[in-house]
């Protein structure tokens, strides 16, 4: 079942998500929920705060690789910095570059209950840095300058209170391969 995603300005996106204690079957079941859900948005991640529930779990699709992570954490991140592309389900239409460590490992559970650690790199390394951030309350655009930020925002609002701006930026977001996150 597809799970509707939370927008922008939605305060649940705002909030920190809670540990999960234990992997269950409602755990579980979240977890194809999200999966299902990001494969029919077209996108790259997807945490369980962007479909209103505040448990740390996330969802990655990239590069054929599938990964289902509770309580994911950022263990190491390397001293290499790169600008990339972003934007985000929760924040339809719009994006920008945001700077982030081109090498990250990860440290969470499998949906087994069994400990994994991920050496991420590229675009799968900003894809756990993005969704993580979401279990913090944090969004891409809070990585940006202040100006960038009100100018993205500014854009965000049109597009949301226009049908005909918000089909134009549906059609942006099939254009640009690689961007929604």
């Amino acid at each position: 079942m597809e799970l509707e995603i939370r927008v922008y300005p939605d305060p649940v996106l705002r909030k920190r998500a809670e540990p999960i204690p234990k992997i269950t079957d409602e755990i579980r079941a979240l977890a194809d929920q999200m999966v299902e859900t990001l494969v029919k948005r077209v996108g790259y991640g997807l945490a369980a705060p962007q479909v209103g529930v505040l448990k740390r779990l996330i969802v990655v699709d990239v590069e054929d690789e599938l990964y289902m992570v509770a309580n994911p954490e950022i263990v190491e991140a390397g001293e290499e910095r790169v600008l990339g592309v972003e934007g985000c389900l929760s924040i339809p239409g719009v994006e920008a570059e945001v700077e982030r460590a081109y090498r990250v490992r990860v440290r969470g559970l499998t949906m087994d209950g069994e400990e994994v650690e991920i050496e991420a790199e590229g675009l799968l390394a900003r894809v756990f840095q993005h969704e993580i951030d979401h279990l913090d309350g944090v969004l891409f655009i809070d990585h940006l300058g202040r100006a960038k930020r009100l100018q993205l925002l500014k854009e965000y609002e049109r597009l949301r209170h226009s049908p005909q701006a918000r089909s134009q930026g549906k059609e942006k977001e099939r254009e640009k391969e690689g961007v929604v996150i």
